[in-house]
Order: structure tokens, then sequence, then C-alpha cells
């Protein structure tokens, strides 16, 4: 018998977070600036897609290729460089940036993120719910909510039926074991989609069936093909995810589509790296424009590949010193002081250790010993899993109040807030849907959704 599938049944949260008094408050001017961010960077996506290609074709250096493609398997590279897929772009963009005393920063970008449901179910509490006895600091209601109460939903809506293209069926949010703690917020997620005339289903891979006319769900006893799967899965993850080559197949054979595109070629941290390579300046210059290039260098900080290859004697690595010295050997960061360590190790990409804040090494945080430790092993792992290293740039702090419901009281909170727009892709526009605001106490370095973190959406003052 086929499986039943079903959206609407409760699933019970397997998170906990602090729960913030009030929306995150941005001004008018950082509101602007998320939404210029936006197309540039569906154009970074694009120009990175570009240069990979360039690479493989001899028109860009060999190494470039070299490295997004390092540790994966030759057949996944193979299936990503289809004539069919070679434009092929992530429909939804999510930047994690960092509110710095500087501005802001932009520690990585995710075409795969979490978040989606939870951002839109978050909006659409706080926007329903009245002014608290702790309003914003200095900022007086009404709020504007970024995207609307009804944002993200609506924008993940709009970005799916782009997607859809000439194929007819349901929409299916296929999602994997190892993102089990995303399966309540996918499935609200879904629901939320019905609501608004899609036939949307948040589904695991053992739901799906597969025949030669192509993939199949059963939902209330009728058999309904599927047109369109948004893949909420890690592509390190292939081998473990039940009928994934059957869904390889339906796609290659034109039955379905899916997004974000089988391409791990864009899902590499270590594309930063590329983006302030010199030997590459003039490529990105042109492809972007000089005012998207600098203002995206500005904001991605300078990164590294840890790759272990010897350096000659008269090289030395590209913009990396310590102590004002330039650096000609990896083995030289090991020496470097802990005021000198303000960096972050972690790996590029395609492992279960790259999402998450899984396999992150803050270099100013962690004895001399463990910071050497953690280059090792990062040198160690480049033919599996390349790591970079990043620069380091420390948050604002912010003051925020949350309610704690075992004592009842509100409390305040001194924290780094983590900012992530969820931007999604119809055409060749993007739409920022909504902002989630990660804020994490002050005293850790590496901000996530921890249980000690406030999570609330983002909102402007209204006039």
């Amino acid at each position: 018998m086929p499986e039943q599938v079903s959206t609407s049944e409760t699933v019970p949260a397997t998170t906990t977070w602090r729960i913030g008094t009030t929306p995150f408050p941005l001004t008018r001017d950082q509101l602007d600036f998320f939404h210029r961010l936006g197309p540039q960077l569906l154009s970074f996506y694009r120009t990175l897609n570009r240069l990979y290609a360039d690479s493989l074709r001899g028109l860009q250096p060999a190494w470039v290729a070299g490295y997004l493609d390092q540790g994966k398997p030759e057949a996944l590279l193979a299936y990503s460089r289809m004539k069919r897929f070679r434009d092929q772009l992530p429909a939804v963009i999510r930047p994690d940036i960092i509110s710095t005393q500087g501005g802001m920063v932009i520690t990585e970008l995710d075409s795969v993120p979490g978040g989606i449901g939870l951002t839109g179910a978050l909006t659409e509490i706080y926007s329903a719910a009245p002014p608290t006895p702790y309003p914003l600091p200095l900022t007086p209601y009404p709020l504007e909510f970024v995207g609307g109460p009804q944002g993200m939903v609506q924008g993940f809506a709009a970005m799916l039926r782009d997607q859809l293209a000439q194929h007819t069926g349901g929409i299916v949010i296929l999602l994997s074991e190892e993102a089990k703690d995303y399966r309540p917020e996918m499935r609200w997620l879904a629901v939320r989609l019905q609501a608004i005339g899609l036939d949307a289903y948040c589904v695991e891979p053992r739901d799906i069936r597969f025949t030669e006319e192509g993939l199949w769900i059963t939902n209330e006893g009728k058999d309904r093909p599927i047109a369109l799967i948004y893949r909420f899965y890690e592509l390190f993850d292939l081998l473990n995810i039940p009928k994934s080559e059957l869904v390889q197949y339906a796609l290659k054979k034109d039955r379905v589509a899916v997004t974000p595109p089988y391409k791990p070629a864009l899902e590499e941290k270590l594309a930063f790296a590329l983006l302030h390579h010199p030997a590459l300046r003039p490529f990105w210059e042109k492809a972007l424009g000089l005012e998207v290039f600098l203002h995206l260098t500005a904001l991605m900080p300078r990164t590294w590949i840890l790759d272990p290859a010897p350096i000659p004697p008269s090289a030395t690595i590209p913009g990396l010193a310590i102590g004002g010295q330039a650096v000609m050997n990896w083995q030289d960061l090991t020496t470097a002081t802990q005021k000198e360590r303000q960096f972050v190790i972690k790996p590029s990409g395609f492992s279960e250790l790259a999402w998450g804040s899984r396999g992150v090494s803050v270099g100013h945080d962690m004895p001399q010993s463990e910071w050497t430790t953690a280059i090792e092993k990062a040198l160690d792992s480049f033919p599996r899993t390349p790591y970079i290293l990043q620069e380091f740039h420390k948050g604002r702090l912010y003051d925020l109040d949350y309610f704690d419901p075992v004592t009842g009281e509100m409390n305040r909170m001194s924290g780094r807030a983590r900012l992530s727009p969820y931007y999604f892709v119809s055409g060749e526009k993007t739409e920022l849907a909504g902002i989630l605001a990660t804020i994490c106490p002050a005293d850790k370095k590496v901000i996530h959704g921890m249980k000690d973190a406030i999570m609330v959406p983002c909102a402007v003052a209204g006039q």
C-alpha cells in the first residue's frame, strides 16, 4: 500500500529558544540595505556559476573548479554539469549577517536554509500581538514587519510557482532524516501553502513513489503526480536518502523539477575566497560591475582556502598577515598570539559538519594547542572536505527583553545578533520576504539557534 501523506498532523517542536517580548528593531536605512542586497547576491550566484563553467572550459584557471569540486564524488559532479542544469541557480538565498560596530558583515550564504517556516510563523504571531508593556527601545508603534505578516509564505509560494515551469502536478517539500529538526516548521509551511491554493505537501523520501511516468505521492486515497520538489536535504547526504537515485533519474528525464539545483559548486563557503582572490579580480569586476564588486568584498570577510599544497619560498598567501608579517606557510598561523588569532576555521561544504555551527573553531577563543590542532585537522581534511580560514568580526551588543515561562518574569539579556534575511527568486527578481534575528548571549562567540538565544522577526517603526 502506498504511504498516506498528511500535512495537517501536529508535529511537536524539537528545538527551544528564549521568547523575545518584541520584534528586533531595524532602522529604515538598514531595511533599505537589505532590499538592495538581494539582487546583488543573486548576481553573485550567477557570476559564481559562470566562473565555475568558465574554469571547466579553460577560460578561467582550472584550479577554480578544482577547489569547488574537491571531495565530491565523480557521479555527482558529472550529474551537476549536465547541460540542462547549466543556468539553474538557487531560488532561495539566505545570508547570515552579523551587525558589527563597523556595519554589516556576511559570514556565509545558504541556499538550503532552515528557518523559512519558523520566520513565517513568528512574523505571523508577532504582527498579530498587541504592543507589550516592553516596547521597542526608542521605537514607537506601529511596526512594519519586514515582508509583511504573510511575506514568507507568499514569497515562498511565488518562488515555487515560478519553478514549476511547464510541469503540472503537486509540490513536495522533500525532507531528509538528517533535517528532521526542521520537520515541524516545514509542515507548518506546507499547510499555509495549501491555504493559499497550492497543492503542496511536506513528505519524507519514503513517501514518494516512482513510475516511468514520474514521481507520485498518495494523499487522501488518491495518487497525485509530483511536479516540483523543494530539496530540503544536503547533497553530501545523498547516499543516506532513500529513493534519491529515483529522484535524480526523474529529474534527468525531465519528469520533475527540483530546486535548489544539484550543483554542489554553488554551496561552498570557499566561494568567498574566490571573490577575494587577486588573480580573479578582473573577472569579478567585469561580471559584477565595479560598484557591486566593491560592495560585496566589503561585506564578505576575507577568506582563504586551507590547501596543504606546498607554497613556493618566493610566494606568500595573498592578503594574509600575522603580526604585520606576510604568511608564507600555514604553520605560521600556529604561532599566532591569542590577539592575532581573530580568525574562524570551518568546513567549506559537502559535510555533516558544514552547517549549524558544527566544525567551527574560533581562534581567539581556544588555547594555542587546540588552535594548532584545528589547523592541522583542516589541512589533513582537504582531500575529503576543504576547510576555510575567515576573518572574525565581532557583533555589536544589543539589550533585549525576553519572557521566562518558568518564572513568569521578564528578563533582560545583552547579546550579539545574527540577521538572516530570506530572499525568494522569481525569474530575474529577488523578493525580501522576512528577516529572522537570532540574538545569543554576549559570551557566545558563535551565533546560532540555541536554547539560550532569543529568536524574533525583524520590524521597522512605522511613521
